[in-house]
């Protein structure tokens, strides 16, 4: 009788045989790498739009400018908004730089799922092979990469209005991937939104009723301190807090941050991934 086989073990059961441990571990190492490639084609699928259309970029490069030339200079002058000693300016451009932000992820990730749908190109998506997830982070990522663009004016107007600001490529560095996780955070908020409204018109009615709340009920443009209890604690909740507060330490040359970037980080971090699995499982929704 042969002897019994103790290692031997039933077809997808773990195994602590170094063979088998790093088989496994080629295998996610190889999908990591299939989700990264197919996120990428997702995401330049997005970017040729910009070829078509680049004024688009110009046009939402507007409003941030306004809040900086006109708002920003008229409160400059009133000195009645505490900002820890920093200049209102000062204090107000990394705000505007994370209003820019908001307003480009929101308007430009769900708008574009719901013309996809008009014009057929969601069910060609659905019936292919491709991830739900890579689909997602496709349209964060494009969006992150427009968002790139608002800093370039935001960066080159506040120099010339005498903000002081970090240059240091670190810096700079620790900025483009602030922006590009509160880029995603709000994509895939508007995704989700897209996905459960399917219209246009009911689209940008609900995009217009939620962005002015998320901007004020914010740190962008003054203190949390400054705000009654009850909006404190909605201003907690709000994405667009520390993603406001991680960019006023990494922007700024005399900024800091209130809670800490890598707390800021994480949690945008974790918002990001949620909301994408949430998107994910809506997003085939958008075609009924």
């Amino acid at each position: 009788m042969k002897p019994q086989n103790l290692d031997a073990r039933p077809n997808g059961w773990a195994s602590d045989r170094p063979g088998w441990q790093s088989s496994s571990w080629r295998s996610i190492g190889m999908n990591s790498i299939e989700l990264v490639q197919k996120t990428a084609v997702a995401a330049e699928l997005e970017i040729r739009k910009l070829r078509h259309d680049p004024s688009d970029l110009v046009l939402r490069s507007v409003q941030p400018v306004l809040w900086l030339l006109i708002f920003g200079q008229v409160f400059t002058r009133v000195r009645a908004i505490p900002t820890d000693g920093l200049p209102y300016l000062d204090f107000m451009a990394a705000g505007i730089l994370a209003q820019s932000v908001l307003f480009v992820a929101i308007f430009t990730g769900g708008m574009s799922i719901i013309w996809e749908r008009d014009l057929g190109i969601v069910h060609k998506f659905l019936a292919s092979p491709i991830p739900r997830v890579t689909l997602v982070l496709g349209k964060s990522a494009a969006t992150g990469i427009r968002s790139l663009f608002q800093i370039i004016v935001i960066y080159g107007l506040s120099l010339l209005l005498g903000v002081n600001l970090n240059l240091n490529p670190i810096a700079v560095l620790s900025t483009v991937l602030v922006v590009l996780l509160g880029s995603a955070c709000f994509c895939t908020f508007s995704l989700i939104i897209a996905c459960l409204v399917q219209t246009r018109e009911r689209f940008t009615g609900v995009g217009q009723l939620l962005t002015m709340p998320l901007f004020f009920a914010s740190n962008a443009i003054y203190p949390i301190s400054l705000m009654p209890g009850w909006l404190q604690v909605v201003s907690q909740i709000n994405p667009l807090t520390y993603q406001v507060d991680a960019l006023r330490a990494t922007m700024l040359a005399e900024g800091s941050s209130t809670y800490g970037v890598g707390v800021d980080v994480f949690i945008l971090l974790t918002i990001a991934t949620v909301l994408t699995l949430i998107c994910s499982r809506l997003y085939p929704r958008v075609a009924r």
